[in-house]
């Protein structure tokens, strides 16, 4: 089979190099010990800036998100799971095979393409492949059947939910342009193989899933998930709802914390702006740990916080989902869980866990559409899981994978 790779996707060995890439302006985390009060780059705003910006992030080399000024070496290696990935190769290839050739042409990219890193969970972004608003019935069931063989049956369902209140959101809006069920983009980057290097993205508003398959292989990240509204209370989708799980066990966690443990935890208990950094174009960003040890957490506080972290994990397909989840817990005790806002029943909060291996950040925002708010809703949920040190969209895999099999002496 023909490898197809572009030159200048970050993805050669100087890409280690960290010297060479420190032009990247990123969200910066600033705590302030006497009041323990905190602010992030991320400024009301900020998110919408220009396109110019956007598009000058993706023209920086990938590096990945580091703490400490250094990307944490040799954390991730090319190894066999025992759990087969021939089931999401066979749904690739069927989805393509469904394609009309002009259609598979705007679907497929080269496996380093810098189409990885173009997604964007805002909704006016132009996006590329192939999208469901155009899909026959056919290809809509293909197109879900791949989403079905990389994810488990929490996975699917809450990707299904997150595009049917997207249309609530178009109902509540009037605005079935720039908002719907069916406005979300499939690309498939390499060519969809059992041993070589290939991997799927879904694309749109508020639902982004980067999936890289290299073997028995996954690395699912950056995955973004989110909604607003968060719950249908009347039109087409009424009842729907998401994120919570999310939301209440972030609270059950931080509430099981003693006094002592959430005065670590908590960096401001004023929540007035959108705090989550590794959102869309923040492939880079420089990030320090902050917030409570989790070594320093009993025993049956590390299952709440791994049942937290499992909350989104659980997502991908069971197997693969049970090694990350180990892998996780490797790092364990040099992970970290931090809190903004308050922990009454109805507050408001963003919390983010963080290790060597793993980024979560739960965020409650501020309204857009169609009612905007100053403040942040319980109504308008993001939330983002991300691999640090070089391994989002399983980056240190394929240069791995390129070093041992494609690079010519």
């Amino acid at each position: 089979m023909r490898m197809m790779f572009l030159p200048n996707d970050g993805m050669s060995p100087s890409t280690r190099n960290i010297s060479r890439n420190l032009s990247v302006t990123v969200a910066v985390l600033f705590l302030i010990s006497a009041s323990c009060s905190f602010s992030f780059a991320q400024r009301p705003g900020g998110r919408r800036g220009s396109r110019g910006r956007s598009e000058a992030s993706l023209s920086e080399p990938y590096r990945g998100i580091r703490s400490g000024g250094t990307i944490q070496e040799d954390l991730f290696r090319i190894e066999s799971t025992g759990v087969s990935t021939q089931p999401v190769v066979d749904a690739a290839v069927t989805f393509l095979n469904g394609l009309n050739d002009e259609q598979r042409n705007r679907t497929t990219f080269p496996v380093d393409n810098i189409e990885w890193r173009s997604w964007d969970n805002r909704h006016f972004y132009k996006r590329r492949g192939v999208g469901f608003d155009e899909m026959d019935e056919q290809q809509r069931k293909h197109a879900f059947a791949l989403l079905s063989a990389s994810l488990s049956a929490k996975g699917l369902t809450l990707s299904k939910d997150i595009m049917k209140l997207n249309g609530t959101l178009a109902e509540l809006a009037d605005n079935f342009d720039e908002y719907g069920e069916w406005l979300y983009w499939i690309t498939i980057m390499g060519d969809p193989s059992s041993t070589e290097p290939w991997g799927w993205q879904i694309d749109g508003h508020h639902l982004i899933i980067n999936y890289f398959v290299l073997g028995d292989q996954v690395v699912m990240s950056p995955v973004f998930i989110g909604s607003e509204p968060v719950h249908a209370v009347s039109g087409k989708f009424k009842g729907t709802v998401v994120m919570q799980d999310e939301q209440d066990k972030g609270l059950a966690f931080i509430r099981s914390l003693d006094d002592p443990q959430q005065k670590k935890a908590v960096l401001s208990q004023l929540k007035e702006q959108n705090n989550a950094v590794a959102q869309a174009y923040r492939d880079n960003v420089d990030l320090e740990y902050a917030g409570l040890n989790a070594a320093t957490l009993s025993n049956d506080q590390k299952d709440l916080l791994l049942d937290v972290v499992h909350t989104y994990i659980g997502t991908m397909d069971e197997g693969h989902a049970a090694i990350k989840m180990r892998e996780v817990e490797d790092h364990l005790d040099n992970t970290w869980f931090a809190w903004v806002g308050g922990t009454a029943d109805d507050s408001v909060f963003y919390y983010r866990i963080h290790s060597p291996v793993l980024l979560i950040e739960f965020d409650h925002q501020r309204r857009v559409a169609p009612f905007r708010s100053e403040k942040p809703s319980r109504d308008h949920i993001h939330a983002v899981l991300r691999t640090p040190n070089g391994n989002d969209y399983g980056k240190d895999l394929l240069r791995q994978h390129i070093e041992q099999h494609h690079t010519t002496n």
